[in-house]
């Protein structure tokens, strides 16, 4: 068993890894997002009918009047608000994760940020700690620390 630092990492894999974990968490926000527009959409437009109903007056003197027909479209067809607003909001992450995948390889590759690896050679068994063995206070401060 090995321990040492990674010297190179390679920066289109980690940009590509960081665009897809961006994708995807922007994917699942994104339709989350759109699901609560399509609903806030719809609430809108009901409550304007019912406080048009209750008024009196005609939409165009309630508040949000003038925009009641695209609210309407949107919470109709929610089922295009929703993926659609989850692939915009998916491809923003996509942008978000390709650029810090990016700056987190140059980071490693400079030193910046070191990574610690372990490598077992071939016919090697790992190597592992027995329970009843006792470390001392300072060797466990020492190993909690990253030393």
């Amino acid at each position: 068993m090995v321990n040492d630092f990674l010297v190179r990492l390679s920066i289109r894999s980690a940009m590509f890894a960081g665009a897809i974990t961006g994708f995807v968490f922007g994917l699942f926000a994104g339709a989350t997002l759109g699901a609560l527009i399509s609903w806030f959409a719809g609430a809108i437009v009901d409550w304007q009918a019912q406080l048009g109903f209750s008024l009196g007056v005609t939409q165009q003197l309630l508040p949000l009047g003038d925009q009641i027909k695209s609210l309407e479209s949107v919470s109709d067809r929610w089922f295009l608000v929703i993926p659609g607003v989850g692939l915009l909001v998916g491809l923003l992450g996509a942008l978000i994760g390709l650029l810090a995948g990016g700056l987190w390889a140059a980071l490693v590759n400079m030193g910046v940020l070191p990574i610690q690896v372990t490598v077992y050679r071939t016919g090697e068994q790992p190597q592992t700690r027995r329970a009843g063995r006792k470390q001392s206070e300072s060797a466990r401060h020492r190993e909690a620390v990253g030393e």
